[in-house]
């Protein structure tokens, strides 16, 4: 199962999904505070500080600002966000992380 957390202050949150090797990351953070119209999810996995199967995915517009489900294909997974004018957030350089 995946250790679902929130991070309020900068607009992120990871949660279980329908399956237990999925998880659904939530982004409502910089990008879209400032008026980005599409965001967009950078994932790899495996170690945080080389990560593998790197993929960027368009996420979905939801009610609680952007959403993106991942299979988890290793027990963690790093990621960031882009919009679609070429800005990064990515938590000052640490990216984020979920575990399963």
């Amino acid at each position: 199962m995946v250790q679902s957390w929130n991070d309020p202050m900068k607009g992120v949150e990871v949660r279980q999904a329908a399956f237990g090797n999925e998880a659904t990351v939530v982004y409502n953070g910089l990008l879209p505070r400032s008026g980005a119209d599409q965001i967009y999810l950078h994932c790899g996995f495996g170690d945080p500080q080389n990560w593998r199967n790197v993929t960027t995915q368009k996420m979905d517009r939801a009610p609680v600002g952007w959403e993106k489900t991942i299979r988890m294909s290793d027990q963690s997974a790093a990621f960031c966000f882009k919009d679609s004018a070429g800005n990064w957030d990515n938590n000052n350089g640490y990216n984020w992380i979920v575990r399963s």
